[in-house]
């Protein structure tokens, strides 16, 4: 079964001096199957321990709650151009979308920086793509670190 982190209940382990150096929320349609393994696999790559990342519905309304408190670095990251319209406002098709640093259309989340990919599924079903995903999650990762 997929897990999920909560966020504001680990606000408390932030003051450790294990704290994670950056925070990622992942948003889109929950992977099940085949893309709940890629989404493993893309966790292990990143090095991102439980404490360090999220899975977030898009559907759902966020909570400023839920933000990591201490100021810790964070980044979005949407899976498919629904979430990520739905997410930032923008009515731009993906592609357009990609690889370029989005806002919340959200109050209290207009910070929170949040770039756009395609859904999970996509790229196993266009494995060639995935390094267009790679070059995404390096983005996310490149902000973290310039936060």
């Amino acid at each position: 079964n997929f897990e999920q982190t909560d966020l504001a209940g680990q606000a408390q382990e932030a003051v450790d001096s294990s704290a994670p150096l950056g925070v990622w929320w992942f948003i889109g349609e929950r992977p099940q199957g085949d893309t709940e393994l890629l989404m493993k696999s893309i966790v292990r790559s990143l090095g991102l321990g439980a404490q360090e990342w999220a899975w977030k519905d898009p559907n759902e309304l966020l909570d400023s709650k839920q933000l990591p408190q201490l100021a810790t670095p964070m980044v979005a990251i949407a899976f498919g151009g629904l979430a990520a319209q739905k997410l930032s406002g923008e009515r731009d098709p993906l592609p357009q979308l990609r690889q370029t640093i989005l806002g919340f259309d959200q109050e209290g989340f207009e910070e929170l920086p949040l770039l756009a990919t395609f859904e999970l599924n996509h790229f196993l079903t266009r494995p060639k793509d995935k390094a267009m995903l790679w070059q995404d999650l390096l983005l996310a990762k490149s902000i973290l670190q310039n936060i």
